[in-house]
C-alpha cells in the first residue's frame, strides 16, 4: 500500500463493509479524548494530507468520488468534534457523530455544492462543510444550554 492509498483509506478502514464513510468517522471518535483545540488541528492537518493523498490517488480519475476514499470523512469528522466543549462525554461525541453523519449522507447545500466539485477539492470539501456546519451546531447548542454536551 502506498503512502497516499494509506492516507486516503485512513490505513484500510475505507475497506471495511458496509458504510465505509462511516468507519471512517468512528476511527477518530476517541480523539475526542484530547479535547476541541486538538481536535481542530488534527482535522485541519487531516484535511490538507488528506487533500494531497487524494489529489494522488485520484490523479488518473479526478472525475471519481469512491467510497474507500475515507479521510474526507475523518477530517470532517474531527472538525465537527471541535465543536464539543472540553470534557465532553459520550452524549455529546455521539451528538456531533450523528449530526455529522446527517449532513454528510443528506448533503444539504452548501455541502451539496461542494459535492458536486471534481478532484480532491470535491472529495473533501464537502466533508469539511458538513464538519463545519456540524460544528458550529454544537457550539450554538453549547451556548443555549450549557452542560447539555457533557
Amino acid at each position: 500500500m502506498t503512502p497516499a492509498l494509506a492516507v486516503a483509506t485512513v490505513c484500510g478502514v475505507g475497506r471495511l463493509r458496509p458504510a465505509p464513510g462511516t468507519w471512517g468517522s468512528l476511527v477518530v471518535l476517541p480523539l475526542a479524548l484530547l479535547g476541541p483545540g486538538w481536535a481542530l488541528v488534527l482535522g485541519l492537518l487531516v484535511w490538507g494530507v488528506g487533500w494531497v493523498a487524494v489529489r494522488e490517488v485520484l490523479a488518473d480519475r479526478p472525475t471519481d468520488d469512491p467510497g474507500w476514499i475515507v479521510v474526507d470523512e475523518a477530517a470532517g469528522m474531527l472538525l465537527t468534534l471541535a465543536g464539543l466543549p472540553a470534557g465532553a462525554g459520550w452524549v455529546g461525541v455521539g451528538l456531533a457523530f450523528l449530526l455529522f453523519r446527517a449532513f454528510d449522507i443528506l448533503k444539504p447545500w452548501p455541502v451539496s455544492w461542494a459535492d458536486g466539485l471534481h478532484g480532491a477539492t470535491g472529495v473533501m470539501l464537502d466533508d469539511i462543510l458538513a464538519g463545519a456546519i456540524a460544528a458550529a451546531l454544537l457550539l450554538i447548542l453549547g451556548a443555549l444550554a450549557p452542560g447539555v454536551l457533557l
